[in-house]
């Protein structure tokens, strides 16, 4: 059979016709999409009516809610920027002093940090009296009294008096304290239900990217287990909630319940534009002692830098999200520290993250080494290939597999063995597509055109979106897409075309591999695509290294000879797909045979 050098015409055919019907599935699901969006949007109208009228009827249990009569209180240190409201005698504002959060319109991060401002925050406690009137502290007026580092919000209801005592610590802590007097003439609860609601802001780059880190987390089993929700609904009505945290992208609002949150559960519904990604809703209920609620709470409105996380010792550092397992060890263990020695030296975070690509390399070099003398093996054997091919181009395509693995028995070569490099990188890679967007000390670190390694950069803007792709094009995206092409390219020379008709062409489908990656890499952090751009690269000079300097085809061909001359014993592996062949060929000739008796 004449071999396959390239793409005919049929498959050039065959392949625009694939791409006509994955555009047209794609506008047909973007439209369909923009349709669902608007009735999701005149839903969320419908529910925004619903609520200024619940608030509205809430207000008339306090007729003082006025807005001249809300007060405000404040607190600060080196770390936080607290503001509390007299409505509901919460928290209003919580400023990071130290981080910066991205403009949109300067493309910079030079705006302050909130992570609660504008309503985007609002929770309280919720119980009956003995009437069956629903009361919830965040619809009542508190009267705000500052003391030092601590401000004491206090509201009557009835006879009862109901205070909120927060203190403000080091470390991005918050105490909160509740205390009721009088409580138990109004009310017969065991429990009182704690609401919070909260919207996630925008203050990234990357909104997808950071949208899809926003979620529920929450630890429970005396702070020992730990899990997290990024689907619609939550609920754990078993276990007792230590604490439940809102979880950004390296940012987190927890709060924590000394004596644990019970049947808690919760909802969230992804924004699509504006300034907030995500809306979040919990649920959960404390203990009331004889029908008054005196119990201990801790907010924490921290960064998630891993080193911080851990000296809490409440299993603060998983909500960092390095993976699971292995991937999470290789990011803690390896990964981190490794950055943090070599930016030791002074060096820019992107030539941090070159040298961390060449050491990986170098981990991986025996590995590779192996890769690439087996693909010598298999260019030097092709020849026998071919010609048994075409000796058996009529035979059955099982008995033509069986006398092309003979041959690599003969020779000694190891198909697996090629397959053991592609193993070893899925876990590098997966820990890394962790690391890059996660990695609170690549925050803000730009490197030539990219101005922050954890979002894409956008140095090509578009006039227009491409569905997948963006308003944008990612130079260090299209670079890497690049390299990889130009090593698929390298190393599909030893690739054997497929003999059959109607088969695929392997050749297309891995050239066809790397432009995915340009979708892939478009909208993910740049650090990422440099890694694999600079990884990409070395393996291109490891190939040319190995081809012209270290390997030489006359002694390998030497070599498969003498192997051929020992006796060869059959390993389980190759016995087994032996047997397996075998097998499926005595079915396919009972097949044959029972067709011709029809």
């Amino acid at each position: 059979m004449q071999e396959n050098k390239g793409i005919d015409k049929s498959q050039m055919i065959s392949f625009a016709v694939l791409c006509l019907v994955l555009f047209g599935f794609m506008f047909y699901f973007q439209n369909k999409q923009s349709k669902e969006e608007q009735v999701k949007a005149q839903e969320q109208k419908i529910e925004q009516v619903k609520n200024a009228v619940k608030q509205t009827q809430a207000s008339n249990i306090n007729p003082n809610v006025t807005p001249g009569a809300i007060q405000t209180a404040s607190l600060s240190n080196k770390e936080l920027n607290v503001e509390f409201s007299s409505l509901g005698g919460q928290v209003s504002k919580v400023q990071l002093s130290e981080y910066k959060a991205y403009d949109h319109k300067t493309d910079n991060a030079d705006l302050p940090l909130y992570l609660i401002d504008k309503k985007n925050s609002n929770y309280g406690f919720q119980f009956k009296d003995k009437t069956g009137k629903v009361i919830n502290t965040k619809d009542l007026v508190f009267t705000p009294a500052v003391n030092g580092n601590a401000v004491t919000m206090t509201a009557n209801y009835n006879s009862a008096v109901i205070q909120f005592v927060y203190t403000l610590l080091p470390k991005y802590t918050l105490d909160f304290k509740v205390r009721t007097k009088g409580l138990a003439a109004l009310t017969s609860d065991n429990k009182a239900d704690f609401i919070w609601d909260y919207s996630v802001r925008n203050l990234e780059k990357g909104r997808a990217q950071e949208q899809s880190h926003s979620e529920f987390s929450y630890a429970f089993n005396n702070y020992k287990d730990y899990d997290y929700d990024g689907r619609t609904e939550m609920s754990e009505e078993k276990e007792t909630l230590n604490w439940i945290g809102v979880k950004q992208q390296f940012f987190t609002s927890v709060i924590e319940a000394k004596s644990g949150f019970t049947h808690s559960k919760g909802n969230q519904e992804a924004i699509e534009e504006g300034e907030y990604l995500k809306k979040l809703n919990f649920e959960g209920f404390v203990q009331m002692t004889g029908s008054e609620l005196n119990q201990d709470f801790t907010w924490y409105f921290m960064p998630l830098d891993l080193p911080l996380l851990k000296t809490y010792d409440k299993n603060f550092d998983e909500i960092l999200p390095l993976g699971w397992s292995f991937i999470g060890w290789m990011n803690r263990g390896f990964f981190m520290p490794m950055y943090n020695i070599i930016a030791e030296w002074g060096l820019t975070a992107g030539w941090v993250i070159f040298l961390m690509t060449i050491i990986v390399k170098l981990i991986l070099s025996p590995i590779m080494y192996k890769q690439h003398k087996l693909s010598a093996m298999m260019k030097v054997i092709r020849p026998e290939i071919d010609e048994v091919n075409a000796k058996l181009k009529d035979a059955d395509p099982m008995k033509k597999q069986q006398a092309t693995m003979e041959i690599y028995r003969k020779a000694g070569v190891n198909q697996m063995a090629g397959c053991l490099p592609a193993l070893v990188q899925i876990p590098i890679f997966y820990a890394l597509f962790r690391f890059f967007p996660n990695f609170i000390d690549l925050r803000g670190k730009g490197f030539w055109f990219a101005k922050d390694l954890t979002a894409y950069d956008d140095l090509i803007k578009l006039p227009f979106k491409i569905p997948f792709l963006g308003d944008h094009l990612s130079v260090f995206a299209l670079a890497c897409t690049i390299v990889i092409l130009i090593y698929t390219v390298m190393t599909s020379g030893n690739m054997q075309q497929p003999q059959q008709e109607g088969m695929p062409n392997m050749k297309v489908l891995m050239y066809i591999f790397p432009i995915t990656f340009l979708f892939f890499l478009n909208t993910s952090a740049s650090g990422l695509s440099w890694y694999y751009f600079v990884s990409n690269a070395i393996n291109i000079l490891i190939i040319l290294v190995i081809k012209y300097v270290i390997l030489d085809e006359k002694k390998i061909h030497a070599q498969i000879q003498a192997n051929k001359e020992k006796p060869k014993a059959e390993g389980k592996f190759q016995k087994k797909m032996r047997e397996m062949m075998e097998k499926a060929q005595d079915q396919q000739k009972i097949q044959e045979q029972q067709k011709k008796k029809k």
